[in-house]
C-alpha cells in the first residue's frame, strides 16, 4: 500500500466530533478508492462499500426517500450480510457521479450522526453543480490528485528525514552537495517519465525498472477518451475529444497557448470554452490563465480567453508523444526538448498539487512573458521555468527595485532550472525538484 498524504487527512477527519460527510473528488485512477479502503480497514470495525458504477442496483436505495433508516433498510434488502453499528461503521459510496441523487442523502446522514460517510468519484467535477445543489452545508469537499514528488520519494523508500534536509538547504540558501543534486535529479527525471498514477509508480517501484509502464499510461489515456465518449453530452463530445487529443500540440508551440485554429480553421474560441472546462472539471488538465495586470489579488485579474492547457499528470503527457520522442526521453532523459513544455507541465502540476491556481503573463509590445505567478501573504512572485540555465532577462526586469513600471507588488522572483540553490539579490534559484516545497518555503520565508 503506497503511503499518501490523504491518509493523515482522513485520520484527522475521523477525530472530529461533529464531522460532515466527506466527498473526495479527482481524476480516475489516482488512488481514491484504495486510500479510502485502507483508511476504513484500519479505523472501523464495520465497513459498508457501495459502488454505484459497478452495482447499479444500489441506485434504487433512494427511491423511497432519504431518511437514514430507509436507506439502510434498502441496502440490507440487497445484501443482508452487511452490518450497521452506530459509531463503528463507515459507509463508503463510490463512483458518486453514477448516482448524483445520493448527494441529497448526505444532509440526512449529517443530521442523524450515527454513521460516518465518505463519497468519491472520478468525474464529480463534471457533475458537481448537480451534486452541490443537493448538499450545500452538509458535506466537506477534498480534491485529490495523483502522487506528488514527495509521495513518490516515500514510494522509493525515502522518509521525512530527506524531506527536512532538502527544506533546510532551501530555507538557508545552502547549495546541495554534488551527490545530493545528482541523486535528486535522477529521481525527479524518473518521476517526470512516470507521473504520479499509483499503479504506474507501484509497477516501477516493485520491478525497479520501466518495463510495462508505457502500456499502463497509454491505457489510462484510452480510458480518459472512453470517459469523454461516455459522459460528454451531444456536440460537446467531439469538441472535448478534439481539445484532449491536441494538448501536446499546444504545448509544442513557442508560446504554448491554447489556440483554437490548431483544431479547425473555422473554429472560434468561444465554441470550445465548454470543452476546456469539461476536461478541467474531470481532473484531466490544468488551465493557466493570462493575467490582465501584474498586481494583487490574482483572482478576477485574468483574461478568461487567453490560457494555456497542461496535462494534470506529466507522465501522461510524455506517454502521449510520438514514438521517437518517447525513445529520446526514456533513454536519453532529454527533457530540454519540446520547447521546454515538459518542465513547464511538471511545474504546473506541482503548483496545483500545493493548492495554487495557475497564472502567467504575456505582452506583445514589447515582447514579454513570464511562465507562472504565485502569491504569498504580501507579495506577487514571478516564476520562470528554464529548460537550461541561461540568463533570465524577464525575471531581472520584474525584480529590479529601481524600475517598478511592471508591478509594485513584486519584490523577488523565483527561477526553476537545472542549477543548484542560490540567490542573486533579485531572484532565488532552485532546482526543479524542490518545487514541491515551494509553498512551505514561501510561508516560512515571510
Amino acid at each position: 500500500m503506497l503511503k499518501r498524504k490523504i491518509d493523515n487527512v482522513l485520520i484527522e477527519w475521523k477525530k472530529r466530533e461533529n464531522k460532515k460527510p466527506l466527498i473526495i473528488k479527482g481524476a480516475r485512477q489516482i488512488g481514491k478508492t484504495m486510500s479510502i479502503r485502507h483508511f476504513a480497514e484500519n479505523n472501523y470495525k464495520y465497513v459498508v462499500e457501495v459502488n454505484f458504477a459497478l452495482q447499479n442496483q444500489y441506485c434504487g436505495i433512494f427511491n423511497y426517500g432519504f431518511e437514514v433508516d430507509n436507506i439502510i433498510k434498502n441496502i440490507t434488502l440487497l445484501n443482508p450480510s452487511l452490518k450497521f453499528v452506530p459509531g463503528e461503521t463507515l459507509i463508503f459510496f463510490d463512483e458518486l457521479q453514477a448516482c448524483p441523487s445520493c448527494a441529497t442523502s448526505l444532509k440526512s446522514f449529517k443530521l442523524d450522526g450515527r454513521y460516518d460517510v465518505i463519497c468519491s468519484g472520478s468525474l464529480m467535477g463534471v457533475y458537481y453543480q448537480q451534486i452541490e445543489s443537493n448538499s450545500v452545508g452538509y458535506k466537506e469537499d477534498i480534491v485529490m490528485h495523483s502522487m506528488d514528488f514527495e509521495e513518490f520519494l516515500w514510494a522509493c523508500g525515502y522518509d521525512n528525514t530527506l524531506i527536512e534536509d532538502l527544506f533546510s538547504h532551501m530555507f538557508e540558501l545552502k547549495p546541495l552537495s554534488r551527490l545530493m543534486m545528482q541523486r535528486m535529479t535522477d529521481l525527479f527525471r524518473d518521476y517526470m517519465v512516470l507521473g504520479g498514477m499509483p499503479e504506474v509508480v507501484n509497477t516501477y517501484v516493485s520491478q525497479g525498472n520501466f518495463s510495462g509502464v508505457l502500456s499502463l499510461q497509454q491505457q489510462l489515456l484510452q480510458d480518459y477518451e472512453e470517459d469523454i465518449t461516455k459522459y460528454a453530452v451531444g456536440m460537446e463530445k467531439a469538441k472535448v475529444l478534439a481539445v484532449y487529443r491536441h494538448i501536446s500540440t499546444f504545448l509544442a508551440q513557442e508560446n504554448k497557448r491554447f489556440q483554437v485554429t490548431k483544431l479547425s480553421n473555422t473554429a472560434r474560441n468561444r465554441q470550445y470554452i465548454g470543452a476546456v472546462e469539461w476536461l478541467e472539471n474531470a481532473g484531466i488538465i490544468n488551465v493557466c490563465y493570462c493575467l490582465h495586470e501584474l498586481s494583487l489579488p490574482l483572482k478576477g485579474n485574468y483574461n478568461p480567453k487567453l490560457y494555456k492547457v497542461y496535462y494534470s499528470d506529466t507522465g501522461l503527457l510524455i506517454s502521449s508523444l510520438d514514438n521517437e520522442a518517447q525513445e529520446d526521453l526514456r533513454k536519453n532523459k532529454n527533457f530540454a526538448t519540446y520547447k521546454g513544455a515538459i518542465y513547464e507541465n511538471i511545474v504546473a502540476d506541482m503548483l496545483v498539487k500545493q493548492g495554487y491556481d495557475l497564472y502567467y503573463y504575456h505582452k506583445d509590445k514589447p515582447s514579454f512573458e513570464m511562465d507562472f505567478f504565485v502569491r504569498s501573504a504580501n507579495y506577487l512572485w514571478p516564476m520562470e521555468v528554464k529548460a537550461n540555465n541561461r540568463a533570465s532577462a524577464s525575471l531581472n526586469k520584474l525584480t529590479d527595485s529601481t524600475n517598478q513600471k511592471y508591478s509594485k507588488d513584486i519584490k523577488y522572483g523565483i527561477k526553476l532550472c537545472a542549477a543548484n540553490i542560490g540567490f542573486n539579490g533579485h531572484f532565488y534559484t532552485f532546482p526543479y525538484f524542490l518545487t514541491f516545497l515551494l509553498k512551505r518555503w514561501m510561508r516560512e520565508q515571510e
